[in-house]
Formats: structure tokens, C-alpha cells, sequence
């Protein structure tokens, strides 16, 4: 069940393009989900990101943030419980940096969710370094208790002088002791790695160092995306002229090895289902990680027959 399925199987995907209202769930244009919460009713908590300076990210660029009203939100909830009820297992909370807001607000919104929906399962919403930062131990446990079980982490890089490009706010360090902070709260964590966002120069120290970041995190889950220059964004400019460079599948998929070869974790799930990505990959770390790694040889020494998508299939 969803109110909103448009762009499902993509992470960073708009789910619709204009704004519009649907009963009275009520959605800001751009609406973005990772492609896990393809069947959960999606709440738009807050409006836009809180950091919103991520180099590569546009979207959230025509958005000024902003916590939404908790009453609004209890309107919404209610007409989702009469509409959908016994049917609502899984809620994400938008927009880019839900986790930022108010305790007190986030536990309102969690309480009303469990009473309206008594299957639901799991809550879950982005969550920024900057929102970890300021985020209490204590606070996430509370909203763990109260069902908010799950944060999206972009990582990007673990690389710092990578991470700086990306203008990401913070660096690799800082980024593991902030994720553990949700580790000691017992929330899950879902982490996305940028490939080529080194881009050559870098390549193979990006996919180090970001193996090694992961690696010290340890989390649920662990997914690869593929930089892509998106309009209105710093990335996109230095594209135009020039400054970016694009890697090859070929290149992306020696930086896909390096990485998943350096990984040291214990029950992650990997996926690189994301459609920007030339290559499709799924498993269990670390049980399949020799069998990933043995794929890419494959794919390394035998090019012309990879299963690389086509740019037609590939979105954003």
C-alpha cells in the first residue's frame, strides 16, 4: 500500500513533479523515497532539507525548509487510517532531513502513527550528518521506542578531501562517530556510497576509503549509486565546463570491486539497485562477498559481454 507509487524503484526519485493534494495527504512538489519504501505510505513531514548544500543533490534546491504543522500531519494520519487502516505497514517520513526537527514533534507524529495503523511495522526517514549531529542518543532511542527504526545515511565518500568536493559538510571521522550514534541507539542504518564521485584521480582511494568508513560503521544496509550531474546543481555547473569527470562503466565497475573487496562487516545487505547504476548487484556481507567480487572479475576481464544497463535503462 501507497499513496504515492510514481518512481518506486528509484532512490532519489520524484514521485510527482507537480504539487498536488490526494484526499488530504498533501505533498510539496518534489517528493523523493528510497526504492524500499516503494509500498509505504509516505508523510511529508517536513519541507525540504535543513543542510541542503550538498554539491551533487538537487533535490531540494527550490525548498525552503520548514517543520510542518503537527496538527496538519494528525489530519493526514486520520484520513490514511479511514482510507488505507489494517493496510499501512511501513511509513517514511519526508523530506530530506525529518530527523532534524523537534523530539517532542517526532514523538507526536510516531504516536499517532501507532494508533492509527496497528500493523504498522516500521518508521523510517533521511538522516543527515548534521541531523546525527545534534541528535541525542537519548532522543533516538526514544523514537526508536516509539517505531522510528530506520535512517537512510548518505555516506558519499570516505574519502575527506572527496567528501569536501561534495561539499558534504563533514568528514570521514566525523561521519563514523555520528553513525554510531545511531548504532548505540539500536536504530538501523541504510548507508549509500557515491561511485565516481572521486572521480579518476581518486578512484581507487575514494573506493578505500569509503570501504573503511562503511567498514567502521557497519551498517543494515549498504547500497552504491553512481554520481550523476543533476541541473541547478554545483555538480552540474562544473560539468558544463568541463571540471567532472565522468567514469566509465568499465572504470565504475574496477571502483565497485575495490570497494566491496576492502568491506569488512558483519549482516549487511548490499544492493546496487539503484538505476543509475550500470551494473545490478544483491547480497549478504559477509557471506557473499567473494561470489560479488568473483561477478566483477568477470565483468573486469570479460567487458564485452557485461551485463552493463544501457543509458536508456539507467534514470535518475
Amino acid at each position: 500500500m501507497t499513496v504515492c507509487q510514481e518512481g518506486r524503484r528509484l532512490e532519489g526519485r520524484r514521485v510527482q513533479s507537480w504539487s498536488y493534494n490526494r484526499g488530504v495527504i498533501h505533498y510539496e512538489e518534489r517528493l523523493y523515497r528510497p526504492p524500499s519504501e516503494a509500498r509505504s505510505l509516505i508523510l511529508q513531514a517536513t519541507i525540504g532539507c535543513s543542510y541542503n548544500e550538498c554539491g551533487f543533490c538537487g533535490m531540494y534546491r527550490n525548498k525552503k525548509f520548514r517543520v510542518r504543522p503537527l496538527a496538519e500531519l494528525k489530519q493526514e494520519i486520520e484520513w490514511a487510517r479511514r482510507e488505507y487502516g489494517a493496510d499501512v505497514q511501513k511509513v517514511f517520513l519526508a523530506d530530506g532531513d525529518a530527523l532534524i526537527a523537534k523530539t517532542s514533534f517526532l514523538a507526536g507524529v510516531l504516536d499517532a502513527l501507532t494508533e492509527a495503523f496497528p500493523n504498522l511495522r516500521r518508521v523510517s526517514c533521511y538522516a543527515s550528518p548534521q541531523s546525527l549531529q545534534v541528535r541525542s542518543v537519548e532522543d533516538m532511542a526514544l523514537l526508536r521506542e516509539k517505531g522510528l527504526t530506520q535512517y537512510y545515511l548518505g555516506i558519499e565518500s570516505g574519502h575527506d578531501q572527496v567528501l569536501l568536493d561534495l561539499t558534504k559538510g563533514v568528514d570521514a571521522e566525523e561521519m563514523i562517530r555520528v553513525a554510531l550514534k545511531a548504532h548505540e541507539a539500536d536504530v538501523k542504518l541504510s548507508t549509500m556510497v557515491l561511485l565516481g564521485a572521486g572521480g579518476r584521480a581518486l578512484s581507487r582511494d575514494h573506493a578505500r576509503e569509503s570501504a573503511r568508513v562503511v567498514s567502521a560503521i557497519s551498517p543494515r544496509f549498504v547500497s552504491t549509486l553512481v554520481m550523476t550531474p543533476v541541473e541547478d546543481t554545483p555538480l552540474f555547473e562544473q560539468a558544463e565546463r568541463g571540471l567532472v569527470d565522468t567514469l566509465t562503466p568499465l572504470e565504475l565497475a574496477a571502483e565497485l570491486r575495490e570497494f566491496l573487496a576492502g568491506l569488512d562487516v558483519t549482516g549487511s545487505i548490499f544492493r546496487s539497485n539503484h538505476a543509475s547504476n550500470y551494473l545490478t548487484l544483491a547480497g549478504n556481507l559477509p557471506r557473499d562477498k567473494a561470489a560479488l567480487v568473483g561477478q566483477l572479475d568477470q565483468v573486469l576481464a570479460d567487458p564485452e559481454n557485461a551485463p552493463f544497463m544501457p543509458e536508456w535503462v539507467r534514470g535518475l
